[in-house]
């Protein structure tokens, strides 16, 4: 007798479900989140198990490890592709739960990509990084702009950001709080020169950095987080699935030339939007054949809509390049 499992997790407890070939519920409990109370939940039906199918929330980490380990079949949810019974009047955890192991014994259950442990830590080195990139952003804007209030002068943000930067002549609470948000700056930019040393040092430089580097607009850093965001590019079946990932895709629902609605925009991978953001505004700046296709396109829309136009061909060039291992060509993405 083959068995299935299907597992709802929460924030500080996850629902178990395993049914069997028949769909009858053999188990189902309300478990606190501990690996040691799961695994003696599933032990009894270890050798029947066929796979166990878990949510795929904030927190999967730790139990998807944790049963992978002990050298059972993990599948992770893509709950944004699950749907229920239409009509359905009443559901529940413990319903969620055994809906996901009856999908997946089925063999039709929509999953998730789960991202190899040992680099899963670098890359969400990178994206912790970003956050404090935001927020050195944001203590250089707010400094620019309580000075620029306060005496009518500008400041350029390379002039804040130098180490010997003296303050035009202020009132000393004003001065105070500017060489507060300065500090503050200043310590964030050091923890963001530390995070990215240890990107560098652990990430092992593949072929595929190499190739990322011969795009303009692509640096280190951006580099390494569309490396580390996209893993093995086989898992994207052609450069137009890539993009909608990458979230350079537009989500407008068209019928006979009107706009029916909109589809779910935050679909996909937020970081390697930002990624391919900044390598578009990068490409815009540097490759003449980028800019005027920016150009082009900013006349007949705008400057959103452009630089997103651009941010899509650099994701559908990555594709092709990772997945034939040639180099960057700005004559094949921007023809002119």
């Amino acid at each position: 007798m083959s068995h299935y499992c299907g597992i709802d997790l929460h924030s500080n407890n996850h629902v178990v479900v395993v049914i069997d070939e028949e769909d009858k519920r053999v188990f189902e409990k309300r478990i606190n989140n501990d690996l040691s109370l799961t695994l003696k939940a599933l032990s009894p039906y270890r050798k029947s198990l066929q796979g166990i199918a878990v949510e795929s929330t904030f927190n999967w980490y730790w139990l998807v490890d944790g049963l992978q380990e002990q050298g059972y079949d993990l599948s992770l949810v893509n709950t944004a592709a699950v749907k229920q019974y239409d009509g359905l009047k009443y559901s529940g955890d413990h319903h969620d739960a055994f809906h996901l192991a009856h999908l997946l014994r089925l063999g039709i259950l929509p999953t998730g990509y789960i991202y190899p442990k040992a680099q899963r830590a670098i890359r969400d080195l990178l994206r912790r990084r970003l956050l404090l990139v935001r927020a050195a952003s944001t203590q250089l804007v707010s400094v620019q702009s309580q000075i620029w209030r306060s005496t009518g002068l500008r400041i350029k943000s390379g002039d804040l950001r130098k180490t010997d930067f003296v303050s035009p002549d202020i009132d000393k609470y004003t001065r105070q709080a500017v060489h507060a948000g300065l500090a503050v700056y200043q310590s964030i930019q050091q923890q963001i020169d530390g995070l990215e040393n240890t990107a560098h040092q652990a990430v092992k430089l593949t072929d595929a950095f190499k190739i990322l580097q011969t795009v303009t607009g692509i640096g280190k850093i951006l580099g390494l987080t569309i490396m580390l965001e996209t893993g093995p590019i086989e898992r994207f079946a052609g450069p137009g699935n890539f993009a909608s990932y990458c979230r350079c895709v537009d989500s407008t629902r068209m019928s006979n030339g009107k706009k029916k609605g909109v589809g779910n925009a935050k679909a996909g991978n937020k970081y390697l939007s930002w990624a391919f953001s900044e390598a578009a505004h990068f490409a815009v700046r540097f490759e003449p054949l980028a800019q005027r296709f920016y150009d082009r396109k900013k006349a007949r829309t705008n400057g959103i809509i452009a630089i997103r136009a651009v941010a899509r061909k650099l994701a559908r060039a990555t594709w092709m390049m990772l997945k034939h291992q040639v180099p960057y060509d700005a004559k094949l993405m921007f023809p002119e």
